[in-house]
């Protein structure tokens, strides 16, 4: 198991954090040296810590390496270099053209779901029809923000009981977190949130029970049902992430949208939006 440094080791060794991408992208010297072309040597002389880098080639090395804007951040900073990737909020002026297209998205996607996350899965925007949605089954305002959508499905308190077949979506979510992860690793604060959510009463139980279940036929995407009135609502949902981002904040942010997955789930959704009142 390779283990990732603490976010406390950018004053740390800037071998070790080259270590530990190189051994997560499974790549040898000798391979990262044919993407990079920085040669083998040079490599095994930065990791030792016999050189140091130019910045250039430190960027080049993670690049080929594949290493997100914030970890790239950590690599300069262990090379006594200044970071190069912002980190401005996701509300800052620099993002009103990414803003302004996330809300036009969000609003296109009406009467569905709709929100923007951040890589912990926190909330900072949503369509109408989302609040709309979540208070047909709770009262989401009692809920603190920046509300969590993880913190929100294994809550007890919180949509999980409205939720059908709750140990296979709780399995499929901690899934999601592996696979979704900015540049496919799990950074600290992803791992407290995964621990925090193991924390929820019986959840380990539902991953054993989904984990000894019968394997059902495979289905083109995985559903989120909730039932409401003895009536089952299916969905699925789409991710969308910034194609070409520069800054810290695009590259991790996702919007993700739901979608039924069947006309009479379209059709009972465009009842209940008709129903539900505006927060």
């Amino acid at each position: 198991m390779i283990t990732r440094p603490t976010e406390a080791a950018v004053g740390g060794e800037l071998g070790e954090l080259l270590r530990y991408w190189r051994g997560t992208r499974g790549k040898s010297q000798i391979e990262l040296s044919l993407d990079t072309g920085v040669s083998q040597r040079h490599l095994s002389f930065i990791e030792s810590g016999r050189s140091t880098p130019s910045r250039q080639t430190l960027m080049n090395i993670a690049q080929g390496l594949e290493v997100p804007f914030r970890d790239r951040n950590r690599l300069l900073l262990a090379a006594g270099f200044a970071p190069i990737y912002g980190e401005d909020a996701w509300n800052a002026d620099e993002m009103k053209s990414v803003n302004a297209a996330l809300e036009r998205m969000l609003r296109q996607h009406e009467p569905f779901p709709a929100v923007v996350m951040d890589r912990y899965w926190n909330v900072f925007m949503t369509n109408a029809s989302t609040p709309r949605f979540f208070n047909a089954f709770i009262d989401l305002e009692a809920r603190p923000k920046p509300r969590n959508l993880l913190h929100l499905m294994f809550d007890p308190a919180g949509m999980r009981p409205f939720i059908a077949h709750w140990d296979r979506t709780a399995k499929s979510l901690i899934q999601r977190v592996h696979r979704e992860s900015v540049g496919h690793a799990i950074d600290e604060r992803t791992r407290d949130l995964l621990t925090t959510l193991m924390t929820y009463p019986e959840v380990e139980d539902a991953l054993k029970l989904a984990d000894a279940a019968i394997s059902e036929p495979a289905l083109p995407v995985i559903p989120l049902s909730f039932v409401r009135d003895g009536r089952t609502l299916n969905y699925f949902s789409m991710v969308t992430t910034v194609g070409t981002p520069q800054t810290i904040a695009t590259q991790e942010l996702r919007i993700e949208c739901m979608y039924p997955a069947d006309d009479q789930t379209d059709a009972q959704h465009r009842e209940l939006m008709a129903d539900a009142k505006k927060p």
